[in-house]
């Protein structure tokens, strides 16, 4: 018998109030709800791509903005996602994707290495989508890649739409994870030759 792969967290601080659960062998069921339409687009699809089963319930300070909710429910995000994976025995470990979205191309590339590392690369002026912040698809990268304890790497190749720039990477990220979290058969014990990641 596998044993299951999945996690929950909550996170409550004085800006926001982070529910959520995370399975890694799902089928890309997702019920999510962050009070950010757009966001709760992207981990929707996120899910999706990534084959991971997710809810997320988060209430946050939107009055003020979206950046504490965008980054907490990547610190969660991150957090269950490590929590999820346990030992790391048998996975692939690394995993990449080139995600096209129309006139948009990305790659994202990842490791879960356990040495937290953000190379995020995007030309001066990248737009935005009509209502969320381009910064804040780095954020979300910067706060999962930091709790995930993985090195990741996003460049955005081209693109002019803000929203398929946006769609391009959360895709990206979740169809790379995807591969890097999968169980290979051929993989004994931690794949890393220090034996330990």
């Amino acid at each position: 018998m596998v044993p299951p792969r999945n996690a929950s967290r909550s996170r409550k601080t004085a800006e926001t109030t982070i529910d959520l659960w995370l399975d890694l062998d799902g089928s890309g069921v997702a019920s999510i709800d962050t009070g950010i339409p757009f966001f709760d687009h992207m981990l929707t699809l996120f899910a999706r791509h990534g084959l991971f089963d997710l809810t997320v319930k988060a209430v946050g300070d939107l009055a003020v903005d979206f950046h504490h909710t965008v980054e907490d429910t990547g610190i969660v995000l991150g957090d269950c996602l490590r929590e999820a994976l346990g030992s790391k025995a048998g996975i692939s470990r690394y995993g990449s994707a080139y995600l096209p979205m129309d006139e948009t191309l990305a790659r994202v590339v990842v490791d879960l290495s356990n040495r937290p590392h953000l190379e995020f690369r995007a030309p001066p002026g990248t737009p935005s989508a009509p209502n969320f912040p381009f910064t804040l698809v780095e954020e979300f990268c910067r706060a999962l890649a930091s709790n995930l304890r993985a090195n990741i790497h996003v460049e955005l190749l081209y693109g002019r739409d803000g929203h398929h720039i946006a769609e391009a990477i959360f895709k990206g990220l979740a169809r790379a994870l995807r591969e890097a979290c999968q169980r290979d058969p051929r993989v004994k014990g931690i794949p890393s030759t220090k034996e330990a990641l």
